[in-house]
């Protein structure tokens, strides 16, 4: 029902594109003003979420380790686990960004057996690089194909941009020439969508919040593929409409356009604006988080707490034991120091 209603959710997105720009005629409202708004609420969101992270207190190292931290010479360090400077901290969160090691070590569990027919649990993990290779695949085409789609905001097209697009189209397929990265972004979200139904502990703890984004992706994608392949738009047309987006020119005319640029255009509004406040949102939240960005020098260094209130007077476990020996050793329970032993204490 969660897939459902996230599908349902996305369909009605689509539904309101093709009647806003197709039957109702109101182009301008969804070739600029939506999109400006969409961006808008996207750098107010994303700016908000990454101060509100920054100012949030992290008195304490806390990072995410799985392997042998720094002591002894004759013991061999696991720096990019286990980081002790700054330098190894930087190597670590840079292959977690760029190539999801963290992911790439990920284990699936299997259990065998059944108490209650007598026979022992066992549980056997075996390596899952399936899920790796499946974020791989989406993240990177995302990657390429937002960068491609600069060729669009900007006159003359850089040459970077140029050969980008010439390696994106390098096998020559159909004409026009199939976008390698297109196709993969559409096969990369489907099989995490496929997965969040077919994994049954995944399937079980999905909610709305994480098959929404899936779908609307995976709306992004097919809409410009049917864009480009079948539903043919005039380029030139687009090209003066995104330039008016960039420039933030609202007296450009839109007309000739078919209604799956709007569409498109829509659905990726809503993504933009839908991101600050979502799960998708890890893209700036994986910098800010102290799992990830600190070393692990808890032992090496002495850690004053900034947030300690000066007001607040320390009650060490000393004085508590002071305070409430008596009362502990009749409640039997255990002592540093005797009733004897603390009276010689104070008479010294």
């Amino acid at each position: 029902m969660n897939a459902l209603y996230s599908l349902f959710a996305v369909f009605a997105l689509v539904v309101i594109a093709l009647v806003g720009a197709g039957a109702a005629g109101m182009e301008q409202l969804f070739g600029l003003y939506i999109p400006w708004l969409a961006i808008a609420v996207f750098l107010v969101g994303f700016v908000a979420k990454v101060i509100g992270w920054a100012k949030s207190p992290v008195p304490f190292r806390i990072p995410t380790t799985a392997g042998q931290m720094k002591s002894h010479d004759w013991i061999r360090h696991d720096k990019y686990d286990n980081p002790a400077t700054a330098g190894q901290t930087f190597v670590r969160m840079a292959l977690e960004v760029l190539l999801f090691r963290s992911l790439f070590r990920n284990l699936t569990a299997q259990r065998f057996g059944s108490a209650q027919d007598g026979v022992d649990v066992k549980i056997r993990y075996a390596s899952a690089k399936w899920l790796w290779l499946f974020a791989l695949i989406f993240h990177y085409s995302f990657l390429v194909v937002f960068i491609r789609h600069w060729r669009l905001f900007l006159d003359p097209v850089p040459s970077a941009l140029l050969a980008l697009e010439y390696a994106d189209t390098f096998l020559q397929i159909g004409a026009p020439a199939l976008y390698m990265s297109g196709a993969a972004l559409a096969l990369g979200v489907s099989l995490l969508l496929l997965r969040r139904f077919v994994v049954p502990q995944v399937r079980y703890i999905s909610q709305p919040a994480d098959y929404f984004p899936l779908f609307l992706i995976l709306g992004v994608a097919l809409s410009g593929i049917l864009m480009r392949y079948w539903a043919k738009t005039d380029i030139m047309a687009v090209k003066e409409v995104t330039m008016a987006l960039f420039s933030l020119n609202p007296a450009v005319h839109i007309e000739g356009i078919g209604v799956v640029f709007f569409v498109h255009v829509f659905l990726v509004s809503c993504l933009i604006a839908y991101l600050p406040f979502s799960k998708l949102m890890h893209m700036g939240g994986v910098f800010l988080s102290p799992t990830r960005n600190l070393p692990n020098d808890s032992r090496a260094r002495y850690h004053r707490n900034p947030w300690n209130d000066p007001n607040v007077k320390a009650h060490s476990y000393a004085a508590y034991e002071d305070e409430f020996r008596e009362k502990m050793i009749e409640a039997g329970l255990p002592v540093e120091k005797t009733l004897e032993e603390a009276a010689k204490t104070e008479a010294q």
